[in-house]
């Protein structure tokens, strides 16, 4: 019952950056609760490996846990289905894996390049972050057909021929880049795959396993 109430109140606190000081008879307040209750429920939330904490004089050290933190972000995406689902942009989370090494080839043909910098306003580095999303960004990604993409046309550079790609503009930990979706795709519903300017794992010093944070830009976001 207090759980999502407890981790957002000492969110608030910013309990996730730095450990806070806090007794029961203060903490009564935020989840509006007895300081018996108050003080049952931090015991329960440490129990339970959703915060940290360490008792001093006056009260408790607490801070969230990386648990404590995935409680409040699985909330977080719960709300965006509901709320301004269609204008907003779209927060996803995922883990960087390495693909299937093609993006290099398919990213430097020319047809390819020369509509990816009309379109996306830069000159993609050859080749694709990929990032298996978390289960509730999976679910969100749908989301992403409420989106208007930018359009890459096929081609045929006289030997065979290449699909088309929709292309939705992101940014991945502040860097602007666009997360694209071939037209002939057998990639699962939870792979994203992303190009910027630079090449983005040694950018941002990410290796596989690492968590990342997309943003799909939406441009008519609601106010």
């Amino acid at each position: 019952m207090y759980t999502i109430r407890s981790l957002k109140s000492l969110a608030l606190l910013e309990a996730i950056e730095k450990p806070v000081k806090i007794s029961s008879s203060e903490f009564k307040h935020h989840i509006s609760a007895s300081s018996k209750t108050a003080a049952r429920v931090l015991k329960q939330l440490e129990e339970d490996g959703y915060i940290g904490r360490q008792l001093v004089a006056g009260g408790q050290m607490v801070q969230l846990t990386e648990a404590g933190v995935e409680i409040l972000k699985r909330e977080y995406t719960d709300y965006q289905q509901i709320f301004c689902r269609e204008h907003e942009d779209l927060e996803l989370y995922g883990h960087v894996i390495t693909g299937l090494g093609e993006g290099q080839y398919y990213i430097a043909k020319e047809g390819y390049m020369s509509q990816f910098r009309e379109k996306l306003d830069f000159r993609p580095f050859p080749g694709t972050l990929n990032v298996r999303l978390k289960d509730q960004s999976a679910q969100l990604r749908d989301n992403m057909d409420m989106i208007q993409p930018m359009v890459v046309h096929g081609f045929n550079d006289g030997e065979r021929s290449f699909g088309g790609v929709k292309c939705y503009s992101v940014e991945i930990e502040g860097i602007k880049g666009a997360a694209i979706i071939p037209d002939r795709t057998h990639y699962p519903t939870d792979l994203l795959e992303i190009i910027a300017p630079l090449k983005l794992r040694e950018t941002l010093d990410i290796s596989d396993g690492d968590e990342v944070r997309i943003v799909v830009k939406n441009p008519q976001r609601c106010e």
